[in-house]
């Protein structure tokens, strides 16, 4: 049975949260609006024109919302190059199901750019077997478009995917999309992430054994 595990990758591969937040107040600011962490936690795992349609009204023209996109983007990546570091466990873990012959995929909001220098800059980039980013689907979290596009990409039935994720939007979408999910506490209590199948302190705690009986519960 080819089997695989999708990887969402801010806030479960990288802390990139606050490098997030002050990118998003400072675009903000510029335009008159303030910003604030229970905004940010509100919209965390969306898409950036959904977010950006949320903060500041739906009257924003496409290339309004892509330029405004565009600033935070860039913004985002220059705080965050010095500080390319992975959230406990997970690296070991990516490896760990790829020797045991799981299928890979990253499937983020995230813009290419951004995919690729977390990818590079933690040495990762050649463990995945696919990667979907933001601008490849047309409707971002909870719709589970990008999970869906993942599996397709890697050629593995949903029923046979565990998405690893943090934010409620994101494991709204796995389910949606008719995957197990396996949800890590990074950025959101127990309680926001009910729906996953599995909830988590730390990716160092999982185990193959965990995945295989969610894959497998009558073995």
């Amino acid at each position: 049975m080819l089997k695989a595990v999708i990887w969402d990758m801010d806030g479960v591969i990288i802390d990139s949260a606050p490098y997030h937040f002050k990118a998003w107040q400072e675009v903000f600011q510029k335009r008159g609006v303030t910003f604030t962490e229970e905004d940010f936690k509100r919209n965390f795992g969306q898409r950036n024109d959904t977010i950006i349609s949320n903060v500041l009204g739906q009257g924003l023209s496409t290339s309004q919302i892509d330029t405004i996109a565009d600033e935070k983007e860039r913004d985002f990546r220059q705080k965050v190059r010095q500080h390319v570091k992975p959230l406990p466990g997970a690296i070991e873990l990516i490896k760990s199901l790829k020797e045991h012959g799981f299928k890979l995929a990253l499937a983020s909001s995230a813009p290419t750019k951004n995919i690729r220098l977390v990818t590079q800059g933690l040495g990762i980039k050649n463990c995945f077997h696919a990667i979907v980013s933001g601008r490849e689907v047309t409707e971002g979290k909870p719709s589970p478009q990008g999970f869906l596009l993942a599996a397709k990409k890697l050629g593995v039935a949903p029923e046979n995917c565990i998405v690893v994720e943090d934010a409620v939007a994101g494991v709204t979408a796995a389910k949606r999309a008719g995957m197990y999910c396996l949800a890590i506490t990074n950025t959101h209590p127990r309680v926001s992430l009910n729906e996953a199948d599995i909830i988590i302190d730390t990716l160092e705690s999982v185990t193959m054994n965990d995945l295989e009986r969610l894959l497998n519960p009558n073995k």
